[in-house]
């Protein structure tokens, strides 16, 4: 696969800025969602989105797992969308909890290495279906490759291939690269300005949960997993859960194909951190371009549009 930015669009930060707010997402309008609830195992609720693609049955279906307090409307998940439509597969978005525009139900949001949320949805999606195909982006790239880290031979009776894109499979590298200079100073404050009212939307649920003025004062993703996402889902703190919950230290143990694309100018995953061919297993391919981003990798036409990516990730998910 190769990927060239443009030259007029230069740079991590800016390749990654452009194609989250201006970049072209498809070439014509998509279809209008379906949504379905669906009821969670512990008795919370998820939204899934679909959109279904014309012609006969039965079609492949490409299941997308979104990034932080992303949902089926983020500029890729649109663009993933578009193409999966052209090729005649059918596509879905389970967003996370609380990920929908309604808060969930259970004293618990989501995380990055939630992969039994992944396994029981793919388990849900995969009833009357063959052909399925997931792709994680970012903090749901992490997931999806845990889910097939811990699934081994038994992932191949859900899906025939994965992907992640951009994911921060060292999440401790990841958290500590986003709390620190130009990053602490523009995407921090953009993730916790949705975050923080989440959390006191959970605490005015479940009164008690956690410390409301801890979570006030968390300046950073750091700050906010050790209040919040870690007691929450089982982890003693955000060392405990960045550590747990990094797909890094176990992609040999992948058994299906997995593509895990990351370019080295990602602002939000340091280059240094990026798994290397020695430390993944023989499922696994590594696409490591120079330049993209974080969940970029703008074209120059028309200027700036993000269909690159998705094109290329299907194509490598159509030939498994």
């Amino acid at each position: 696969m190769q990927y060239v930015a443009p030259r007029w669009l230069p740079g991590g930060n800016l390749q990654t800025i452009w194609a989250a707010l201006y970049g072209r997402r498809v070439m014509a309008p998509l279809p209008p969602y379906r949504r379905e609830r669906w009821t969670a195992p512990d008795g919370d609720f998820i939204d899934v989105d679909f959109l279904e693609a014309k012609g006969p049955g039965p079609r492949p279906l490409l299941v997308l797992f979104h990034g932080l307090e992303g949902s089926s409307r983020s500029h890729y998940a649109e663009a993933f969308a578009a193409f999966a439509l052209e090729r005649g597969w059918d596509y879905a978005v389970p967003h996370f909890r609380g990920c929908s525009g309604e808060i969930n139900l259970a004293p618990r949001a989501y995380h990055s290495g939630d992969f039994e949320e992944i396994d029981w949805i793919l388990a849900r999606l995969h009833e009357g279906r063959e052909a399925i195909r997931a792709v994680g982006v970012s903090l749901g790239g992490n997931a999806l490759m845990r889910w097939a880290e811990e699934s081994g031979s038994e992932a191949s009776k859900r899906v025939r291939a994965v992907a992640s894109i951009c994911a921060p499979l060292d999440l401790a590298a990841g958290g500590t690269a986003i709390g620190q200079g130009f990053n602490r100073l523009v995407y921090t404050p953009m993730f916790l300005s949705t975050m923080k009212p989440k959390a006191l939307a959970k605490l005015a649920q479940h009164p008690g949960l956690f410390d409301r003025d801890a979570l006030l004062a968390a300046r950073d993703l750091h700050d906010f997993d050790d209040v919040f996402t870690a007691p929450l889902h089982g982890f003693r703190d955000a060392d405990d859960y960045w550590r747990r919950g990094s797909a890094k230290p176990h992609l040999h143990r992948i058994e299906i194909p997995a593509l895990v694309v990351n370019a080295v100018n990602d602002p939000f995953v340091p280059a240094a951190s990026l798994p290397r061919p020695g430390e993944v297993g023989r499922h696994v391919t590594l696409w490591q371009p120079a330049h993209g981003g974080h969940v970029g990798f703008p074209l120059g036409f028309p200027p700036g549009h993000v269909r690159g990516m998705p094109e290329r990730v299907i194509a490598w998910l159509a030939d498994k």
